[in-house]
């Protein structure tokens, strides 16, 4: 009985996928069996970047001397109207999470090749605003989490980190505006949990960095916090 259940259950996603066949978000082409998000035509043209290979790396050098940080890297480069911009967009604008787990399992497996991930205590997204996230239904940086820790098996820890006021968007902002936008925006909710804890910070896109800046020296208050970070994009020209 148990066999039949799992074959009808096959043969009635079979059918759905028949009428309603799931499409790559790059290329709009049906997906065949084993591909997920993007096809692999499409997934391999995500300009992927491999600074988890070089310490000196881009995201590395945009915290240098702001604040103390062990590693950081990035899974691709965010370019306007590129690939990962596309993606990113239908994640955090069109409700699609299945976006944000494909590419935190992504940024995952190359995680998982670095010698320094098994250093890492638990993975904390951003947080969003309470009302911004009740807004949209869901935190993309969790989503892209949750797929970190579906390959590097690292718990993900939400409501440590909390966003205490709902900063305006970040958008057409000079570097010293978004460094003051978000002063004072986040705090640690329960401050004994990370103590000693080397944790990795995760967002969707890095831009200037002043997110991330200010969500870490809300952590590093606490006694003996490491951080490293990760995004999925970094912005270049």
């Amino acid at each position: 009985m148990f066999v039949n259940l799992v074959q009808l259950k096959q043969i009635s996603q079979g059918i759905i996928h028949l009428f309603y066949p799931r499409l790559c978000e790059g290329c709009s082409k049906p997906l065949i069996a084993g591909e997920e998000v993007l096809c692999i035509s499409c997934a391999v043209e995500l300009p992927e970047t491999n600074y988890h290979n070089i310490a000196d790396n881009e995201t590395a050098l945009r915290f240098a001397g702001r604040i103390p940080f062990q590693h950081a890297t990035t899974l691709a480069y965010f370019t306007n109207d590129g690939l990962l911009q596309h993606l990113l967009h239908g994640l955090k604008y069109k409700g699609k999470k299945e976006i944000g787990f494909y590419l935190g399992r992504r940024l995952g497996l190359q995680l998982r090749n670095t010698e320094w991930i098994a250093s890492i205590d638990q993975i904390l997204p951003v947080p969003l605003h309470i009302k911004k996230q009740h807004s949209r239904g869901f935190n993309q940086s969790a989503m892209i989490a949750q797929g970190i820790s579906s390959v590097t098996n690292l718990p993900v820890t939400e409501g440590i980190l909390t966003r205490v006021r709902n900063t305006e968007t970040q958008t057409h902002k000079t570097r010293t505006e978004r460094v003051n936008n978000m002063e004072g925006a986040f705090t640690v909710y329960q401050p004994g949990t990370i103590t000693n804890k080397h944790i990795l910070l995760c967002d969707d896109v890095l831009t200037t960095g002043a997110t991330l800046e200010a969500c870490a020296l809300a952590l590093l208050d606490e006694k003996g916090v490491k951080i490293s970070i990760a995004s999925i994009g970094i912005a270049v020209s």
